[in-house]
């Protein structure tokens, strides 16, 4: 059974210049895009997605950081959509990454690490819900 995950190219993927390649690792990876949007997020709403966040040190850091330059979510599907994805991206800290993830090869450190990936199913469909609408999505 197909899954959806969300994927966040985030302002340090862009301002790289290197979204392309990573879409295009997510495509290799067998990732079909079923939405996908170039925005800026406000203030108002990285603060209602990382809410989860709210209580801890680097949330204040997260949101600026988010709301810096453009981002690219994306609605992705395939099985195992939410485990494939994040075994693409590696581990948060690019320093502690497997070779040949996305995390590892473009990733600056913890703070600048190029991508968001959804952590659980239940999440996804949230984080979903958060991008887009039912009726945006292919």
């Amino acid at each position: 059974m197909k899954q959806r995950t969300l994927a966040i190219l985030k302002p340090d993927c862009i301002e790289k210049k290197v979204q392309g390649k990573v879409i295009q690792r997510i495509l290799d990876a067998g990732f079909e895009i079923k939405g996908m949007r170039l925005l800026r997020l406000t203030k108002e709403s990285a603060q209602k997605f990382y809410a989860v966040h709210k209580e801890r040190p680097f949330y204040n850091d997260l949101v600026n950081y988010m709301t810096s330059g453009p981002v690219v979510p994306m609605c992705l599907e395939k099985e195992n959509a939410v485990e494939d994805y994040r075994k693409l991206i590696g581990a948060t800290n690019p320093a502690n990454a497997e070779e040949g993830t996305i995390r590892k090869m473009y990733a600056d450190s913890v703070e600048r690490n190029i991508v968001h990936g959804s952590d659980s199913p239940d999440n996804a469909k949230i984080e979903i819900a958060h991008f887009f609408k039912d009726e945006d999505l292919v």
